[in-house]
């Protein structure tokens, strides 16, 4: 005699199977792409990254609440949780809108430089991430980011802890990341200056990527010749303001770029920009 119950645990375990198996077909013909969003946000650095594995990083904020527009263009209504947060350096173009998120979304992980600045901005980013009770993670090159075993995400620089120096300019400890994915590869560079390319080039790291974007808003200050030759980018995007009185970018780091041959996408001219990478190839995903 059987009884109910092996019958309902033969029959719990043949649906276990079933759905296992389905998954794995799911996953065998269904391509797992990387998405990376570089958000329009206006006079500063915004970047959206979902993996493989629906892990969401989200580097910068831009100047203000537009980034919560753009979040919920690519993010279930439903969603309002994001796995990480990098605040590639605390000016207000990279950080006022994360003041945003932290107050629309519940974040998981925050990993930034931990040096002060003494600003309305700055203050109010310590006191939300305190209330917000996420892991923090204070950046150094070496770091080994994400859980997804196929993408990777390597903070290449600062080499040294900024945490508790007071400065009146950081944009000098940008964290610089690189995120891999199969034969992929996007370098992000936060404002970091001429002197930080030249320190990482001399210290070996590997800087070689697909998709570049470009550093300080295409300032003079950074792309130098020699960090865009050894990087070699097929593709660079530059995220500025329209008519910004910065004069971003400058001709100069135009002018660097058009001699390698790359590909320069523009957030003032063409909107967010999304590339698309299936771990073998890359796309350039846009409206424009």
């Amino acid at each position: 005699m059987i009884r109910k119950g092996a019958i309902y645990a033969f029959l719990g375990g043949l649906l276990v199977f079933n759905v296992l198996a389905w998954g794995a077909i799911y996953d065998s013909f269904w391509p797992q792409t990387l998405e990376v969003n570089f958000f329009d946000v206006g006079q500063g650095d915004s970047v959206f990254i979902e993996t493989p594995k629906h892990e969401q990083i989200l580097i910068d904020g831009g100047p203000g609440a537009v980034v919560l527009e753009k979040l919920a263009k690519e993010m279930p209504f439903w969603d309002r949780t994001i796995d990480l947060i990098i605040l590639s350096h605390p000016e207000k173009d990279h950080l006022a809108g994360l003041l945003d998120v932290l107050k629309r979304y519940k974040v998981k992980n925050i990993l930034w430089t931990g040096v002060v600045r003494q600003t309305a901005e700055y203050k109010e980013w310590v006191k939300l991430i305190e209330k917000e009770k996420a892991n923090i993670i204070i950046a150094k090159s070496g770091q080994q980011i994400l859980g997804d075993l196929n993408a990777s995400l390597e903070i290449l620089h600062p080499f040294d802890s900024w945490q508790g120096k007071d400065l009146k300019d950081s944009n000098m400890t940008s964290i610089v990341a690189r995120l891999d994915y199969g034969q992929t590869s996007f370098l992000f560079t936060g404002d970091a200056l001429a002197f930080q390319e030249r320190e990482m080039i001399l210290r070996g790291v590997n800087l070689d990527s697909d998709v570049l974007k470009v550093g300080h808003h295409g300032s003079k200050t950074s792309s130098s010749d020699e960090f865009i030759k050894t990087v070699s980018p097929e593709t660079a995007v530059i995220s500025a303001g329209k008519n910004n009185s910065y004069g971003h970018p400058r001709q100069e780091t135009l002018d660097t770029l058009a001699k390698y041959g790359i590909t320069v996408l523009r957030t003032d001219l063409d909107g967010d920009i999304k590339i698309t990478s299936n771990g073998k190839t890359y796309a350039i995903v846009s409206d424009f």
